[in-house]
């Protein structure tokens, strides 16, 4: 069998090439016959994929996904770093930053009301051109006349042509700002921008910290759009973007602006302590709306949540031993939960998100399975408490979940969104960039722990 880090090299340049696909791809085009569209994505623009489906199987995911979108411009970011495979990354970056501020303007009280709808002449001509059996998936005009604004930041996703999303979806999810403003401080800290740019990038950059404070507190739905409370996904993800804005803030002078964040961004971790299930060995991952209870409280989002604020604290980080113990949960769940698991003769579990998942396959993920990797490698990289043993313990580990991945992937190096909990074959999404983004990342961790040279 091919040496595992000479398999991880060659997926690693397969995975940046495919990611790629999904960046600014203008030359696709999507109809939606059913909801009278046809949409031409602009450049600036992320696909979560560029391969079409319409639920045929395959799910519709040809939409801009504010999170999705951003954790993939990290990634970019990773490759741009890396230098080894041409991407235009800047270029690529630049043009994400146009069009995200392009989306602010976006106003859907144009498409609510009397003589509402691009190009219509009548007051409901758009929605006369969608099929009736189509109807029912469209949102009303209030829902649509609330999309304006600061509120277009919470709207799960947009048109890649940089329309609204017409169709009825759960609204909103305040994850995307912080991850984004993740993001862009970290693109300023790894590029030189022209004068031109960097105003754009910190006019994009202060508008989701100041979306992130007004709004941090409020019920969203979750990172897999399924419930509405308050989640410690985005919780975390606001927390990091707060105190690394701060830092953003004073470089800007604003005192004053930086002490607030702080000051959140303090409040909120002191909230997510409370997150942690004593009884059950680990941190929840949400609390509903009034207090509702759910089955979902053990679910590899937190880990997500430690990989992509990427905190250096002693808690909520991947050096606290709390989420370790969570994703040892996680673990031991999808091992006995996944038929796939069974006599995986050194090989790590395949993972999945939460406890009954039903969708597609219900079954494992790559970008989860990738997390937990990558959690690995990171927390040997920054866990400097540990001794040797323990570190060289944490790689294997990780390595372990990396063989996992290798057992499920064609070979082709294509990556969908899940791998079947019975079979093993992919299922749903196909080329979803989110699965390629977190290969680059998992990839960038295990190079700061074992570089290419060893």
């Amino acid at each position: 069998m091919e040496a595992l880090d000479r398999w991880i090299e060659r997926q690693y340049r397969h995975s940046a090439a495919a990611m790629m696909r999904s960046i600014s791809p203008v030359g696709i085009v999507k109809h939606r016959p059913g909801f009278a569209q046809t949409v031409k994505p602009r450049k600036g623009s992320i696909v979560a994929s560029p391969v079409l489906g319409a639920y045929d199987p395959e799910p519709d995911y040809f939409f801009h996904w504010y999170r999705d979108s951003a954790v993939v411009i990290d990634a970019l970011r990773l490759l741009f770093e890396d230098a080894s495979v041409e991407c235009n990354a800047l270029s690529n970056f630049a043009d994400f930053v146009h069009f995200s501020l392009s989306l602010q303007v976006l106003d859907g009280r144009s498409l609510s009301g009397p003589g509402a709808g691009p190009g219509s002449s009548s007051g409901s001509a758009w929605r006369d051109a969608i099929a009736p059996d189509y109807r029912q998936y469209v949102r009303t005009d209030e829902d649509l006349a609330a999309a304006h604004g600061e509120t277009v930041t919470g709207e799960t996703r947009v048109n890649p042509d940089g329309t609204l999303d017409i169709s009825k979806w759960p609204r909103p999810q305040n994850d995307g700002a912080s991850m984004r403003a993740i993001t862009l401080l970290r693109w300023r800290h790894s590029a030189h921008f022209e004068p031109d740019l960097g105003g754009l990038v910190d006019a994009l950059l202060r508008a989701d910290l100041e979306f992130t404070r007004r709004h941090w507190r409020e019920g969203c739905f979750d990172i897999w759009e399924e419930e509405k409370g308050l989640h410690y996904y985005t919780l975390r993800l606001a927390a990091a973007a707060l105190d690394r804005g701060a830092g953003w803030f004073d470089l800007q002078g604003e005192s004053a602006a930086a002490l607030a964040c702080r000051a959140d961004a303090a409040e909120i971790l002191r909230l997510l302590d409370g997150y942690w299930r004593e009884d059950l060995q680990f941190y929840r991952s949400r609390m509903l709306e009034a207090n509702a209870p759910s089955g979902k409280e053990l679910d590899i989002s937190v880990i997500f949540a430690a990989l992509h604020a990427a905190g250096s604290g002693e808690t909520h980080s991947v050096r606290d031993p709390r989420m370790h113990a969570t994703l040892a949960k996680l673990e031991a769940l999808f091992d006995a939960e996944y038929a796939i698991n069974r006599n995986r003769e050194g090989r790590a579990p395949a993972m999945g998100r939460y406890a009954g998942d039903v969708y597609y396959s219900g079954g494992a993920y790559y970008f989860s399975t990738l997390a937990a990797a990558e959690f690995c490698f990171r927390a040997a990289l920054e866990s400097q408490a540990i001794g040797p043993p323990a570190r060289k313990s944490l790689v294997e580990r990780g390595d372990a979940f990396l063989e996992t991945v290798r057992r499920y992937t064609p070979l082709s190096g294509e990556l969908s969104e899940q791998f079947d909990q019975q079979t093993g074959v992919q299922r749903s999404a196909q080329q979803l960039a989110w699965s390629y983004a977190a290969f680059i990342s998992c990839t960038a961790a295990r190079r700061q722990v074992i570089p290419r040279s060893a």
